[in-house]
């Protein structure tokens, strides 16, 4: 089969790999699409996973059933899947309470384990949702928006009527999505780059120009405001965008040495909420149902359709200028 992989630490590359075949309790798909993460760039640097090589990354990825291993019920080939990307032990204190995206020893297909950017792959059956008739473009983004709802997770029962998403990248304009799909009414999108906010607005979201008086007007007045950028600059100030009772959401991944600070005092007297999230957690059935639920729209997130030597040059490098989601697509 055709793949992208890297052969050792910064270096990726594509070219021919030995079919996998499904060993027990496995399925064998041949993949149909596959988004690039930035975590995809963390792995070749040996940041993030075990920096074990040669790997085949790609963690958001969706295909079609084409066989089954021994011992496997539920699936039969023709199905079309999406991935649930995580292994956790299931044994750790973190498993035992549910939170299998905190597991000690916690690996991923795509991450530690071969994953989407090839033509076939070996999943085990429990990992695997089906998707009906969705169009495996809008299913690979399953496992963004999982970890989107993820992160939302600790604000259920919260009210929630003004919303400021910082950075509106691919994963900044999926979490305002997600935001405007759960009825929350004003949910703004704050950017530096005009042609994002045009593409919020087209999502009904509200675009901010970052230095614009319509930012300064939101100023300590949001229920809800969330870094999706990764710059510890943004994550500092975003309590002073927080009304009194709200939340800040740390969700993007700033660099693992970062340091910010805020004013305990202020946090004490105005009762604000500080907290971050990281990954999904066996939650793509609820993902798959709010794509549903915003429809063909979410598609435009997609901008860029590769084959896989195309995804090789980006993985050695990095994404087009201008690109929101990348993804493999065959």
């Amino acid at each position: 089969m055709e793949a992208v992989y890297f052969p050792a630490r910064n270096e990726a590359t594509s070219g021919e790999l030995p079919d996998p075949v499904p060993g027990a309790g496995e399925v064998l798909i041949r993949v149909r699409a596959s988004g690039i993460c930035h975590t995809d760039f963390e792995v070749k640097k040996g940041n993030y996973g075990t920096g074990t090589y040669p790997l085949v990354p790609g963690h958001e990825y969706a295909g079609e059933v084409i066989e089954t291993g021994p011992e496997v019920t539920g699936f039969t080939v023709g199905d079309r899947v999406v991935v649930d990307p995580n292994l956790e032990c299931g044994t750790c204190k973190a498993c035992r309470r549910g939170w299998a995206h905190l597991c000690e020893t916690l690996g991923a297909y795509g991450v530690t384990t071969n994953g989407g950017f090839a033509e076939l792959s070996v999943l085990r059956a429990d990992r695997l949702h089906k998707i009906g008739d969705m169009p495996f473009e809008m299913a690979a983004l399953a496992e963004p928006l999982g970890c989107i709802l993820n992160g939302l997770r600790p604000l259920k029962g919260r009210l929630i009527e003004r919303a400021a998403v910082f950075g509106a990248g691919p994963i900044g304009l999926l979490m305002g999505m997600a935001l405007k799909a759960r009825g929350i009414a004003e949910v703004n999108m704050v950017d530096l780059d005009e042609s994002r906010l045009e593409l919020a607005e087209m999502q009904g979201l509200t675009g901010v120009p970052v230095g614009s008086e319509s930012l300064e007007r939101l100023a300590l007045s949001c229920d809800l405001a969330a870094d999706a950028t990764g710059v510890p600059a943004v994550v500092q100030s975003l309590t002073g965008y927080v009304a009194n009772g709200g939340a800040a959401l740390v969700f993007g991944v700033c660099p693992p040495d970062a340091r910010v600070e805020f004013s305990p005092f202020e946090i004490f007297r105005r009762e604000l909420t500080v907290f971050g999230t990281h990954s999904l957690n066996h939650n793509i059935p609820e993902a798959l149902a709010v794509i549903s639920d915003i429809g063909p729209s979410i598609e435009k997130v997609v901008t860029h359709r590769l084959d896989l030597a195309g995804i090789a040059e980006i993985m050695a490098s990095h994404p087009p200028a201008g690109s929101m989601k990348v993804q493999y697509q065959s």
